[in-house]
Parts: C-alpha cells; structure tokens; sequence
C-alpha cells in the first residue's frame, strides 16, 4: 500500500439464514422466559440478561437442536443473537448438518377417532433411566459409574454442569425446568420422581410422528445426538 492510500473497508458479515435466526431467537425466548417477539436480533445477550448459566443453557439447547458442538466460551465472540445465528449457520454448513424446518415444533396430525386421551407418561424408574445416561454423558463417565439414587453433589455437578444437564433433561421430556431444580431434587431418584410427576399432572396433546419425522428421530439415534432411550421416550409420549 504505497503512501496516502487508505485501507479498503471490511466487510460485513453475511447475515444468517433466517431459519436459523428465528430458531436461535425461538429458544433465547424458552431461556429467558420471554416472547421472542421482544427480543432485538442486534441486542447483545449481556443487555438481554444473559448470565453464564443461561448462557449454557441456551448453547445446550441449540447443539441439541442442530446436532452442532458449539462451546458456551464462543459467545464471547458472537455477543447477539444475530451474529450467534452467523456461527450456527456455519457450523451447519461445515459439517452439512440438515437444518431444522421453519418453527419453533412439528406439526400435530389430527388424532385418529380411536385414540381415547393422551399417552401414559413414562414411569419414575424409566425416567431414571434416561437420566443416567445423560448425567454420565455430561460428566464424561461411564452410566455403570452412577448409581440409581446418585447424589448430584458427590458427583460433583457444579452450575455450569448442572444447567447442560437440565437443558438436556427439559429437550427430551419437553419441560421448562431450571437448573435450580437440581438444589430442590438433589439426587436421580429424587429428580426422576419430580420429572415423572409433572409429566403426570401436565400432560401435553400428543402429536403424531409422521414419516419424516420418524426419519428425523432414527437420525439422531445413529449420529448420537439421541440414545436409544431418550428416543423410546420420546416415541411413547407421541402414542
């Protein structure tokens, strides 16, 4: 660059699908427990109230719903939502992910005229279960390495761990839970019998899986994005 000239400017980051950004936005309005509506796609997360806990909750939630590896940390990089939607976007290019269909949920098929109310919510012990696995996922140990009534405490589940694993938790059993619930249900059994109540006293229409979603459902199975429970229980809340 020879002398009095000026450096071009950069130039401005494509702006993400908007798939993508309405999902991020979506699930930034389950985290902070606000209609997406409100929510400015320019805004940082720090003026939106983000705090490292529901930082990593809301990072949880998409690498569950986008099969991504984002890391809680990257949003230092990416402070909004629109520019968070940028990275999501990436990653689902690099890695050819399929990203989700337009919505926030899959549509319901209209119930046979056969079918008499909803589903039986799965049982205290099956949900236990699943809640093994997905602890010893978050905590990197094998499932055999936690007991059935395990103490979150000895196991050293710290927030951070503890919101990962409830994020978790609320995508399989379609709950709204935070992870204070881990101070109120302060062990597996304890919290299987929480979850298993609410699934009792708050049942949700069920909604018929058709053959794209199956399709959908079988995928995450064979990526590990699912286990073969969580993938049983979700089956069973759609009859």
């Amino acid at each position: 660059m020879t002398t009095g000239e000026h450096p071009l400017p950069e130039a401005a980051p494509a702006p993400p699908p908007a798939e993508v950004l309405a999902d991020v936005v979506g699930v930034l309005g389950d985290v902070l427990r606000i209609d997406a509506a409100r929510i400015d796609p320019r805004q940082t997360f720090r003026s939106l109230g983000m705090d490292s806990l529901l930082t990593v909750e809301l990072v949880a939630v998409v690498n569950a719903r986008h099969g991504t590896a984002i890391l809680p940390t990257d949003l230092y990089d990416h402070p909004t939502p629109e520019s968070f939607a940028a990275q999501v976007a990436a990653e689902l290019h690099r890695t050819a992910a399929p990203r989700p269909r337009p919505g926030r949920r899959p549509a319901q098929a209209p119930p046979a005229a056969a079918e008499a109310g909803p589903p039986a919510s799965p049982p205290a012990g099956e949900i236990a279960e699943v809640l093994r696995e997905q602890l010893a996922a978050v905590l990197g140990c094998d499932v055999w390495e936690i007991g059935p009534a395990a103490d979150f405490t000895g196991l050293n589940v710290d927030s951070v761990l503890g919101a990962e694993f409830v994020a978790t938790l609320n995508r399989t059993f379609g709950l709204r839970e935070r992870a204070v619930v881990l101070y109120d249900h302060p062990d597996l059994a304890a919290l299987s019998e929480h979850v298993a109540g609410l699934l009792r006293t708050a049942p949700r229409p069920p909604a018929a899986l058709g053959a794209r979603e199956l399709d959908v459902l079988l995928d995450a199975v064979r990526d590990d994005r699912l286990t073969v429970d969580e993938a049983l229980v979700l089956l069973s809340r759609h009859g």
